[in-house]
């Protein structure tokens, strides 16, 4: 059975930085495309950066420059840092397959990030 847990997540000041961890358990391939979504209240889901095997990486405009996606296969991690924050970047946070979830309408528990002075 797949599990995503994800950390990190905290209050941080605008202009702050934050490192946000996804650990992936079960029968799950390790160099699957992965993705890290938000959702801030009120809104939709959306993505915000993708890792397709080792180092391909994407990102939504709207961090492309402040967010950093990673992953180490040996752990089954996948990585998000964040620097530069903004208070408009403030959402839960979740990891999942791109570009459909790893297991159908299954996500975690997410973690909420909050920017504000």
């Amino acid at each position: 059975q797949v599990q995503l847990v994800e950390s990190g997540g905290g209050l941080v000041q605008p202009g702050g930085s934050l490192k946000l961890s996804c650990v992936a358990s079960g029968k799950i391939n390790r160099f699957a495309d992965m993705g890290w979504y938000r959702q801030a209240p009120g809104k939709q889901r959306e993505l915000v950066a993708v890792i397709r095997g080792l180092r391909a990486t994407s990102y939504d405009d709207s961090v492309n420059g402040r967010f950093t996606i990673s992953r180490d296969s040996a752990k089954n991690t996948v990585y998000l840092q964040r620097n530069s924050l903004k208070p408009e970047d403030t959402a839960v946070y979740y990891c999942n397959g791109y570009p459909r979830t790893i297991v159908a309408g299954y996500w975690g528990q997410g973690t909420q990030v909050t920017v504000s002075a």
